[in-house]
């Protein structure tokens, strides 16, 4: 996403702070540090900034990753420098000269100077170091392997604030954050599972999330949607030439991002274990996608029923339908799986799976069947302790971990939105209640995204972040970013983001009580107003206009400075619904005033006009197209609904 590359090292305010304060980037040199996401494991000022300029040398070597190389032309380019030299070794003649490769290349490990590359996967070591002149430094990238040399430059991007300049003789005008990073990810795995029930994400959005999750340094894409027939109804089918090329585009697009596509197919409606025809076209299906480029693979068995057979066949071979047969009959097709395709085919990651009993903490026969019997090579994933659990602990990790015999995979059932309690929703808040140190009893951490691809950026960011760092992780500061983010760096927009995310905060589990509260901020505002209105109404309605002002002005501001179309296009209709609550808010105060000064024929007119807001935005409704959850569009609630109840009230009934 070419307009995260120009996020500027910015410190935002937090949501509710007063609409007239402005972030304000560090200043060069100053010893503070910009704001990195996801958060490094060490970070430290080691020099002033340095000034970026136009004589850029990157030096590149034999080992240098190809995808990280194209990666930082882009971030000096959208930087300023027109063209930076492309060499082998650096000159010493240049303004800057940044060195990109393998951490144990000479001149990076040099450059490093003392800078420590972590010797774990994905690792990487970042130094900044001004040189004699004014304008002049050396930045070393290196990295444990070819993705930590491509997250190295995600980092980079990060430690760039300032505009550029347009004069040739003058170059960019940019900065370098002069300061040392050692990074490594807490979670081997991270990133997201298209595991959600309704319309499928578009080819094009599939590609834009790619981009998203080589931002976010997420490794993961899980390619498991309910509604693709060829995925479970239709497993046994080969895709048609069509969709097996869009499919082909995909796995292309994650390689460039350092992202592990795998596909997954889901047979457990239909299947008869039982059945050489029925294992060999899981075969054949997981063939052809091999031959696409396909390295990794599931086979999930959720939500099937295991107190039924297939076919007459399995209960002859396993016996009556129950917990420990279906376990059985289960780790049987997963072990031949792992031992006849995936361990006979190059380069190809252990199987994944989900276990059909995934979201509890029971023992049972089937989970012991499974943790005796079940290739220890086979990753097994888990939801928590519900489908969608208010939290997860690190005891409860560890615990699952105990059931299924290995480390658990989590599938965490967050930002979805295609069950009831979410209809009318979009889930933006950033990540909460999920412990830090979870990273020791997993392997790693995926979000079921909702169905609005571009919308779950908003929360994906925060669950990257988590994942990367989970003892790091700060849920207002990663909120915060993920605002930065969507709004390119910009203070304004990225305010009205933190807006729109209070007006989205809420998080529904299948109970009643939501995991995640809606709208803090703006509750805590229209309850203070609500007990200060009764001794002093006119100090209440001036407390609240700002508030109101806000929300009525936040939906223009993110069309004009989002430029992430796949967010906007999603967001749209609550967008529309959030301008007419703002004006809702803004005629209900206008008519308390009215009221206050006595004049009933304008408290009536503004009455009226804000019945009229409160009605249209009750009308907008879920488009079927983008969620199976049709009903009409929630947000605020119940804050904005009592606070128009009592403008109804002063106002006469």
């Amino acid at each position: 996403m070419l307009a995260a590359l120009a996020l500027a090292a910015a410190v935002v305010p937090p949501a509710g702070a007063s609409p007239g304060a402005d972030p304000s980037p560090a200043r060069a040199g100053s010893g503070e540090l910009p704001v990195v996401s996801p958060t490094p494991r060490a970070m430290e000022r080691v020099g002033p900034d340095v000034r970026l300029g136009d004589g850029v040398e990157l030096v590149v070597g034999e080992g240098t990753d190809p995808a990280a190389r194209k990666l930082l032309t882009e971030v000096l380019r959208g930087h300023g420098v027109r063209q930076p030299d492309v060499r082998e070794r650096a000159s010493g003649a240049a303004d800057v000269t940044v060195l990109l490769g393998e951490a144990t290349r000479a001149d990076i490990a040099r450059a490093l100077d003392g800078t420590r590359v972590p010797d774990h996967a994905e690792a990487y070591g970042l130094r900044v170091t001004a040189g004699r002149a004014a304008s002049g430094g050396t930045v070393a990238l290196g990295g444990k392997d070819a993705a930590g040399q491509y997250y190295a430059v995600q980092t980079f991007r990060q430690l760039l604030s300032g505009g550029t300049n347009t004069g040739a003789e003058k170059g960019s005008s940019a900065r370098i954050a002069g300061v040392s990073v050692s990074d490594r990810p807490a979670m081997p795995l991270r990133g997201t599972i298209e595991g959600f029930y309704g319309p499928q994400w578009s080819p094009e959005e599939r590609l834009d999330h790619m981009d998203f999750l080589g931002d976010t340094k997420s490794n993961t894409y899980v390619y498991a949607p309910k509604d693709d027939p060829y995925h479970r109804e239709k497993w046994r089918e080969p895709y048609p030439d069509e969709q097996l090329a869009e499919l082909g585009k995909l796995v292309e697009r994650a390689r460039e991002r350092h992202v592990r596509f795998t596909f997954a197919v889901s047979p457990g409606n239909s299947i008869c274990y039982s059945d050489p025809a029925d294992v060999a076209a899981l075969r054949a299906k997981l063939q052809a996608l091999y031959d696409l480029g396909v390295r990794s693979f599931s086979v999930p068995l959720d939500d099937i029923s295991y107190t039924k057979w297939n076919c007459p066949g399995d209960e002859k071979e396993f016996g009556a339908p129950g917990r420990a047969p279906a376990a059985r009959a289960q780790l049987g097709l997963l072990n031949a799986v792992q031992r006849d395709f995936v361990a006979t085919h190059e380069g190809v990651e252990p199987l994944q799976t989900v276990p059909t009993e995934y979201g509890d903490l029971e023992e049972t026969a089937y989970k012991k069947t499974l943790r005796e019997g079940l290739d220890r090579d086979v990753e097994v994933m888990w939801t928590g302790t519900a489908v969608v659990p208010p939290r997860i602990t690190a005891e409860e990790a560890a615990r699952a971990s105990e059931l299924f015999g290995r480390k658990v995979f989590v599938w965490d059932n967050y930002p979805v939105n295609d069950f009831a309690r979410t209809k009318g929703r979009l889930l933006l808040a950033p990540y909460d209640k999920r412990d830090p140190g979870l990273s020791e009893h997993v392997t790693g951490l995926v979000s079921n995204p909702m169905s609005q691809a571009g919308a779950s950026k908003a929360a994906v960011f925060t669950m990257a972040d988590f994942a990367w760092n989970d003892r790091g992780y700060d849920r207002r500061r990663s909120g915060e970013q993920a605002a930065r983010y969507l709004a390119g760096g910009d203070p304004r927009t990225t305010r009205a983001l933190l807006t729109f995310v209070d007006l989205n905060h809420l998080a529904p589990t299948f109970g009643e009580t939501p995991w995640q509260p809606q709208s803090p901020v703006l509750g805590s505002r229209l309850d203070a107003f609500q007990d200060r209105y009764g001794s002093d109404p006119e100090g209440a309605v001036r407390e609240l206009r700002p508030v109101a002002d806000g929300i009525a002005e936040a939906p223009g501001i993110l069309r004009e400075g989002v430029s992430d179309r796949w967010f906007l296009a999603d967001a749209a209709k609550w967008l529309d619904a959030t301008e007419l609550w703002g004006a809702a808010l803004r005629h209900g105060l206008r008519a308390l005033t009215a009221v206050q000064d006595g004049d009933a024929s304008r408290a009536e007119r503004e009455r009226a006009a804000m019945d009229e807001a409160v009605s249209a935005a009750s009308a907008i409704t879920v488009d079927p197209e983008e969620n199976s959850q049709v009903g009409p569009v929630k947000l605020g609630d119940p804050f904005l609904s009592r606070f128009v109840d009592r403008v109804r009230s002063e106002q006469g009934g």
